[in-house]
């Protein structure tokens, strides 16, 4: 037993880098409003200064996803870890907007290293016959982490001095210490290439696929669209519209949902990729429907319950058209359509947010709530419609 727990340690503590880095990405969230007051811009900046780091995810993956297998994970970690602590410095240093754009900015360079390269990395620090298990390890480092950064900044904004500046304080030193826990693990890469050797990845996805990929990409746009409205305005709703001006309580219903995604893809393993899919696009509509009841009624129960059912759907949703794409995808493009999944995923972080900022000047932050929420309700049902009358393929 003890050589087991040995043998787990290095992939415990990849996964620990991994949710440091993640936790960075959504560290600002409910602190928006406090930035709002200091510089004073409206709801519309905040969801545009958020998309941001979607726009840096894409890029990176479009353009360095498959960098860690050339020149090996550590490097491109490291890297990961440098433009986290380049976020927090911006963050902390941030006299204006164009601070805050880039710290966003910087955020998504960093997450978009880390998505592909950690995942792979935790999973090869793992011992061997035990993929099922890194593979949880992996997800809740990843949703695990992105919960935690709105908890944080929370639970230090509100009982703390310097709201605006002890979290991203506090995230830079974790990320230091991630960077000590890196240098110490070892290198999984053993045929290392030059960088020169890196080309972007295309994406692209073959006719063969597009039956799967079209019903778990929309999913997919769906549930990351979900989490983009909770990270950027649900704060704003919770202080304007239920006089929750609480920083813990904004944070905390935040963290529920990617704690509550993180519960739904480890139940997959369990519900198997062919009902995992349409079940959670089922939860998505359910999320979407408690919503849209609390903005209606101005409800913090609802608020709440939202985040946990949303969310498991979303984690049941997004590894199962993981899992449906790459079972569907000939060996030599899996990677790029991977990375397709990925883009039109992040692209539900940024165009959705946008949007419902675009709306809330002109019919009010509830307005705009219900609009996205009808929007992004036609689309899941009709990838369930879809995939109640063909099944994606059951895998292993």
């Amino acid at each position: 037993m003890d050589g087991e727990r040995r043998g787990w340690y290095p992939c415990l503590l990849g996964g620990a880098v991994f949710a440091v880095c993640m936790a960075g990405t959504t560290l600002p969230t409910p602190l928006y409003g406090l930035y709002q007051e200091k510089f004073g811009f409206s709801e519309l900046i905040v969801t545009v200064v958020y998309a941001v780091y979607a726009f840096g995810v894409i890029g990176v993956l479009l353009l360095a996803g498959n960098t860690s297998d050339a020149v090996g994970r550590r490097p491109v970690l490291l890297a990961g870890l440098v433009f986290a602590a380049a976020s927090a410095v911006c963050f902390l240093a941030a006299e204006g907007l164009g601070w805050l754009y880039a710290g966003r900015l910087l955020s998504g360079l960093s997450a978009g290293l880390f998505t592909g390269a950690a995942t792979v990395y935790v999973l090869e620090l793992a011992p061997q016959g035990d993929a099922s298990r890194a593979t949880f390890v992996a997800t809740a480092a990843n949703m695990g982490g992105l919960g935690c950064g709105p908890l944080l900044a929370g639970v230090l904004a509100q009982y703390a001095a310097w709201p605006l500046y002890l979290p991203f304080a506090v995230h830079l030193a974790l990320v230091a210490g991630s960077v000590a826990v890196l240098l110490w693990l070892p290198e999984t890469v053993r045929e290392r290439r030059p960088l020169s050797t890196v080309r972007p990845q295309r994406p692209g996805v073959p006719p063969r696929v597009r039956a799967v990929f079209g019903p778990a990409a929309t999913a997919s746009f769906v549930g990351f669209a979900l989490f983009g409205v909770f990270t950027s305005v649900s704060p704003a709703f919770l202080a304007q519209s239920l006089d929750v001006h609480d920083h813990a309580v904004s944070g905390l219903v935040v963290a529920l949902a990617f704690f509550a995604s993180t519960a739904g893809q480890s139940a997959v393993g369990r519900v198997g990729t062919r009902r995992s899919l349409p079940l959670g696009c089922a939860g998505l509509l359910a999320g979407l429907a408690l919503l849209a009841g609390a903005l209606h009624w101005d409800l913090l129960p609802l608020v709440v319950l939202s985040a946990l059912v949303g969310g498991g759907g979303q984690g049941l949703a997004f590894r199962g058209a993981l899992s449906a794409v790459a079972a569907a995808s000939p060996a030599d493009r899996r990677a790029s359509v991977v990375s397709t999944l990925f883009v039109v995923a992040y692209a539900g972080i940024s165009v959705p947010v946008i949007g419902v900022g675009l709306l809330v000047s002109p019919i009010g932050l509830e307005g705009a709530g219900l609009v996205f929420i009808a929007c992004m309700a036609a689309l899941v049902s009709t990838a369930a419609v879809y995939l109640l009358r063909r099944p994606v393929r059951a895998t292993t």
